[in-house]
């Protein structure tokens, strides 16, 4: 057994207002800058809808995650590495940018320099890549609170697979249409398929807390690891030709802070957390035959951090202390694995995603109610589940490979737990059969309730800082006489360009804020530090800077 830990993430769909302020606050953090107007590391879905980018839960399409082959094997849905080697150049299996959208802005300079007329001026939209103006088709958001629902409803792909097997269960005629809020960030998964199908090894699993990350000096573009993505959450930076992804905001989460993203949700529906897991099961749990079991087998390698086997192999590992108080007091690990009311987004990826979600109960009590019973009750609660507005077989669909018992369970726990608390709020005697139904004690639902409905900043966000002791390993040493013109310059190693000491993050971070603040223009290759991005290259003329200048026969000195 090899304990590891990893920070893990639980959202609670029960709370989601849909209001976007957690995609606003990251988009704002971390891809406010050139080359990145199209990409939202945090984006807040409708379901059913088709997503961003586009369909991307169609995997026959896009071929991302990982397939068990017949000899039990996992491999790559987009192919192993002769594969990867002969399309290396030309990756046929990729989003483009009507699949995400086009970014744009509005010309707003028209309002006040268009000449006098008859018709009052207009802001038309244009588009950020081309500067060309555009028609808006599409955005990140478009079928947002079901906007245009009819028409691009039946596409959601979950849709349609439920409508092969059933055609009344998903409809979009406003009388009994549905809708819930999926909030999505980057998985950081236990088996990620990203890291797997990067050719250069600049995508990497952190050893410490398992966030998954993209080394920008390593990376060379290939965007193989964009189609390896079942999710779709890694991007590409046209402007840098390097790939990006979300950070789980390793800086702030270092010192013990939650992500931008959970700090800023209004709704408090987020916890972060510690989970410790046995790293020696994961390719055993992620090839299970059965897709349906696939949800029990990442709950399996959930190590309990209270067990004494537990805590001495996370010693050998070298876990220290605080962290292992922090995965005994870890929120996600009691939603996720004690009380199992969170459950892993598409586990038929087989990649252990390690942000869980509890699906939301759906506005049922009222629906009861309007026909005369207890919408508290819990036998009302408990027998209206499988007639929910939102489909079981839908939110299975999402969250358990289709399998809808786990999802009945999760459901039954809710309901069990409202009709509960309701007794208590009330003063009325507690009726301790509601949770024996769902195999719980009273006490555990009261615990349950506390940490979903009433938890305090510290109860949800439970996360330990990096040890005093690894301080050395994470900061930089570089001198600053190395940078910016001074001696000692280390642009060139003995095998070319950037081949010497790389330049600590600080350094490049400063100078591109800098640059940002001051320019925003491409950076010229004839600068000093100046690249030439070949793979923007559309084949046609001499890329500016490649090649130096051609001298003038009659400049002679």
């Amino acid at each position: 057994m090899k304990v590891m830990a990893q920070l893990g993430m639980v959202m609670n769909l029960d709370k989601c207002i849909g209001c976007h302020t957690c995609s606003v606050t990251c988009k704002q953090a971390w891809t406010n800058r050139a080359g990145v107007e199209y990409v939202w590391f945090n984006n807040v879905e409708t379901r059913p809808g088709q997503g961003y980018p586009r369909r991307y839960q169609d995997q026959e399409k896009w071929r991302g995650g990982w397939v068990r082959n017949r000899r039990g094997r996992l491999t790559l849905k987009a192919g192993g590495r002769l594969r990867k080697l002969l399309s290396i150049f030309a990756n046929p299996v990729l989003p483009n940018i009507r699949d995400y959208y086009e970014p744009w802005t509005y010309d707003y300079q028209n309002l006040t320099s268009a000449p006098l007329g008859d018709d009052f001026p207009v802001a038309a939209p244009k588009s950020l890549l081309t500067g060309e103006p555009m028609a808006i088709e599409w955005g990140a958001n478009w079928d947002d609170d079901l906007g245009g629902a009819p028409e691009h409803g039946p596409a959601d792909p979950i849709v349609q697979r439920l409508r092969r097997e059933c055609e009344d269960k998903v409809r979009f005629d406003y009388e009994r249409a549905f809708m819930f809020f999926l909030p999505r960030i980057c998985e950081h998964c236990l088996n990620p398929s990203c890291v797997a199908s990067c050719p250069s090894g600049a995508m990497y699993k952190r050893v410490e807390d398992g966030i998954v990350l993209v080394d920008q000096d390593q990376c060379r573009g290939w965007r193989m690891c964009v189609t390896g993505c079942p999710y779709k959450k890694v991007y590409f930076n046209h402007r840098t030709g390097k790939a990006e992804k979300c950070t789980f905001c390793y800086p702030r989460v270092e010192v013990g802070l939650p992500t931008v993203c959970s700090e800023t949700c209004v709704g408090r529906l987020r916890y972060i957390g510690l989970f410790l897991y046995d790293a020696d099961r994961v390719t055993q749990a992620a090839s299970v035959a059965d897709e349906h079991d696939l949800y029990q087998a990442q709950l399996d390698i959930l190590l309990d951090p209270t067990d004494p086997e537990v805590i001495a192999g996370a010693r050998a590992e070298g876990i220290p202390e605080d962290w292992l108080d922090a995965a005994r007091r870890s929120p996600v690990y009691r939603l996720a694995k004690e009380y199992r009311v969170a459950l892993p987004l598409h586990p038929e990826f087989r990649t252990m995603p390690m942000v869980w979600y509890i699906p939301p109960l759906s506005p049922v009590v009222e629906r009861l109610t309007e026909t005369g019973h207890d919408g508290e009750r819990a036998g009302n609660l408990f027998g209206a589940i499988d007639a929910l507005r939102i489909p079981v077989e839908y939110l299975a669909e999402l969250f358990t490979a289709g399998d809808p018992e786990p999802v009945r369970r999760v459901l039954r726990t809710l309901a069990a737990m409202r009709s509960y608390l309701r007794d208590i709020t009330l003063e009325r005697p507690a009726d301790e059969s509601i949770p024996a139904e769902v195999g719980m004690t009273g006490g555990q639902l009261t615990e349950l309730y506390r940490l979903l409905a009433i938890a305090k900043y510290e109860d949800r966000y439970v996360i330990p800082t990096t040890h005093q002791a690894q301080a050395h390993d994470l900061e930089e040493i570089g001198c600053s006489l190395d940078f910016d013109g001074g001696p000692g310059m280390l642009d060139s190693g003995p095998f070319g360009e950037a081949s010497g000491r790389p330049a600590p993050v600080s350094v490049e971070t400063f100078h591109a804020l800098r640059n940002r603040q001051t320019s925003d223009e491409v950076t010229d290759p004839g600068m000093p530090r100046g690249r030439v991005n070949l793979l923007n290259w559309d084949g046609k003329g001499r890329p500016a800077g490649l090649f130096p200048r051609r001298r003038d026969p009659s400049d002679q000195r």
